[in-house]
């Protein structure tokens, strides 16, 4: 089998006034799926982010079909994070003289592109998968009963000694229950 280089197309953007956490909520259903799929999916969210998003995946769209000259009905999302960017630091006037802080924050989206056109025919097989590592995970290789030079081992007296003497003072005054 002939293997090509994998040819990916980004497009991120910096310094996106949201926080990282709400961008990803929308990224995580996007992620894996076909290009125009993933516009009918951010057109109709309610979300703020999907705005930003959806101008992103288009711009990557538009760098796929302008530097490999790829279909874009052929595009899927390859890889899509968000990182966290530098937080806009205000202060709120308050009363008396005071202030609040307020933190703006800001993310990073990054979004990878691939045409899957250019691998029809070809079985993509990842070669550092080895089969019996994945027979290995399907059989449990632990045992479940304890080794037999942990059996023979027995507590010190004094420790059962000590830990009944705490049962003891424990239950016979109550403890930490009979306080409200």
């Amino acid at each position: 089998m002939i293997k090509r280089n994998r040819t990916i197309i980004y497009a991120s953007s910096q310094h996106i006034p949201m926080s990282a956490h709400k961008a990803r909520r929308v990224i995580d259903q996007i992620r894996g799926r076909s290009y125009e799929e993933t516009l009918m999916i951010l057109e109709l969210m309610p979300y703020r982010a999907s705005y930003s998003i959806f101008k992103l995946v288009y711009s990557a769209a538009a760098n796929a079909s302008d530097n490999m000259g790829s279909d874009e009905t052929n595009l899927i999302i390859l890889a899509a994070k968000v990182d966290e960017g530098t937080s806009v630091k205000k202060l709120k006037p308050r009363a008396r003289g005071r202030s609040y802080p307020i933190k703006r924050p800001t993310c990073h989206i990054t979004i990878a592109v691939e045409d899957i056109s250019l691998y029809e025919g070809e079985y993509l097989i990842d070669p550092y998968i080895h089969k019996d590592y994945l027979a290995s995970l399907k059989k449990p290789s632990y045992s479940l009963q304890k080794p037999s030079y942990l059996l023979k081992i027995k507590k010190p007296r004094w420790k059962k000694r000590y830990t009944d003497m705490i049962d003891e003072n424990v239950y016979s005054s109550g403890g930490l229950w009979d306080k409200k």
